[in-house]
């Protein structure tokens, strides 16, 4: 498989294998590593942007909904269980905070790694809720993990600020 490498043009080659290689350039031109990244921080955002929307009915002000769903729908599927969220004015107020803090971080790409993590922990939450929705949950958790795991990308905040602690040394 072929990923980072460029295979090399040789006149020796048969000409669709010439094909497959200006398709493979063409490919990785269009899907450079920043591109990607920023895609992913976008795509993993906005699932929990919506739905920590949902949950405000103003500046600072949970709506009446958020605090039910958290006391009286919401279940932890733990062993033994299932069990209800301990205080669950408190779980539905950080759940709207981390909602819409950590996807405004992913998009500006500040503080990207730890959104990333904080939208891990909180998609492990939410799969331990509803756990028939592990087909969405896996992807999420598998686009926090790459967001952790390479970065923002130079498409973000945290790359011109690295550029700029860079410079002024």
């Amino acid at each position: 498989m072929i990923t980072d490498q460029h295979m090399t043009t040789d006149s020796s080659l048969p000409s669709p294998w010439l094909l497959v290689d200006r398709a493979n350039r063409l490919v990785q031109i269009l899907a450079t590593p920043s591109l990607v990244q920023l895609v992913l921080r976008l795509a993993l955002a906005v699932p929990f942007w919506r739905s920590g929307m949902l949950k405000w009915g103003g500046f600072l002000k949970l709506n009446d909904t958020a605090v039910t769903l958290f006391s009286d729908e919401f279940m932890l599927h733990l062993p033994g269980g299932p069990y209800h969220f301990p205080a669950p004015a408190v779980m539905a107020f950080l759940s709207g905070c981390g909602e819409i803090m950590f996807p405004i971080l992913l998009v500006l790409g500040l503080g990207t790694r730890f959104a990333g993590l904080g939208l891990l922990f909180m998609t492990i939450v939410v799969e331990l809720t509803v756990p028939d929705g592990w087909p969405i949950h896996i992807t999420w958790a598998a686009m926090a993990l790459g967001i952790m795991a390479y970065g923002p990308g130079n498409i973000s905040l945290d790359h011109l600020i690295c550029r700029a602690r860079s410079h002024a040394r």
